[in-house]
């Protein structure tokens, strides 16, 4: 994920004023997993009642429930994702500084190997049509597509604009942000070719993406417009914009209530909006976070939503990046 999310935060480490619209929803910050150690994050990954939060050099796993560690996946530096095959019992991790995507087993946390991709491979993804693994490479602007079975990669999608985060169609089709280019590109997984680039303006700066696969809606957060674009799958076809907050780098669908959840890191909220029907949404307001909470994940089963975030120190550094507090990293929990 995008690293400009660093100065934004900077600003609101100085400024802690943040204004909350008043909270419609029943949700709320229900627990901390505290992980004492240092390193920064990005994606974070729910399976099997266990939490995945990447974090530096490695993944911690935690107990859904406890929150207690239940393992790490070591030598993943520079890691952003993790994705899932739970039919082949394997997890993956995206690992953005070594160019490749550790393979480890989901029952022991056992490394069983590392898989070459393109250049920093940020967002990764289990695509249950191609039955494959796919890694979003932002610096060399293609997706490494992966077998699962022979650990390789067996094909790479040029996409000609820096890959955000990508979602499943269900039906051959793979919808991609294009970060820097203000698209969602439509990847044929037949072919594993672009078929169609789709305009996002005025969004701009898509980071996380999510979609309904039964109203054929898609959900592009757009950090710098502040806006979630909502595009019809189908054709492109832009169905509305609505207003989100400051420094979101992610976002969350809940299928079986029809919410979608923004986090804004900048201001410590997560805005939420219900899809009321494929063309209306309606906006439920704000739950309270906390500052860098920028990324979200869903448990599926539950509806539980887990933000990874840390405490800062009052001041920026020079560089306009602020300062993790030692051993502050945790996980937050939202719930109903």
């Amino acid at each position: 994920m995008s690293l400009k999310f660093s100065l934004l935060i900077a600003a609101s480490v100085l400024f802690q004023n943040i204004t909350i619209a008043q909270d419609k929803t029943d949700y709320k910050m229900v627990k901390t997993f505290h992980i004492v150690s240092d390193g920064w994050w990005d994606y974070i990954a729910v399976n099997n009642n266990k939490v995945y939060a990447s974090h530096a050099t490695q993944v911690n796993i935690l107990d859904e429930n406890t929150g207690d560690s239940v393992g790490f996946i070591p030598n993943t530096t520079g890691v952003h994702g993790i994705a899932f095959d739970n039919k082949s019992g394997r997890g993956y991790t995206s690992n953005g500084r070594l160019n490749n995507v550790t393979v480890f087993d989901l029952k022991t946390n056992a490394v069983i190997t590392q898989i070459a991709t393109g250049e920093n491979p940020d967002a990764i993804m289990y695509e249950p049509f191609t039955k494959t693994i796919i890694a979003n490479n932002g610096r060399s602007k293609n997706l490494s597509i992966i077998d699962p079975e022979k650990n390789t990669v067996i094909a790479t999608v040029e996409l000609d604009g820096k890959p955000e985060e990508a979602v499943s169609g269900d039906n051959g089709k793979l919808y991609v942000n294009l970060e820097d280019k203000n698209e969602i590109a439509v990847v044929d997984l037949k072919t594993f070719k672009v078929e169609n680039r789709w305009p996002l303006a005025p969004g701009e700066g898509p980071s996380g993406l999510a979609i309904d696969n039964k109203t054929h809606r898609l959900f592009s957060a757009c950090s710098d417009s502040k806006l979630m674009v909502v595009m019809d799958a189908i054709d492109g076809k832009i169905i509305g914009k609505y207003a989100i907050g400051t420094g979101c780098d992610g976002i969350a669908f809940n299928a079986n209530t029809n919410t979608i959840f923004v986090p804004n890191g900048r201001d410590g909220t997560i805005t939420v909006y219900k899809e009321e029907g494929p063309d209306k949404f309606k906006n439920l307001g704000n739950i309270a976070t906390k500052l860098g909470a920028r990324t979200i994940t869903i448990d599926k089963n539950s509806g539980a939503l887990f933000l990874p975030t840390a405490e800062f120190e009052a001041t920026a550094q020079q560089n306009g990046r602020p300062k993790m507090i030692p051993g502050t990293f945790q996980v937050l929990e939202v719930y109903r």
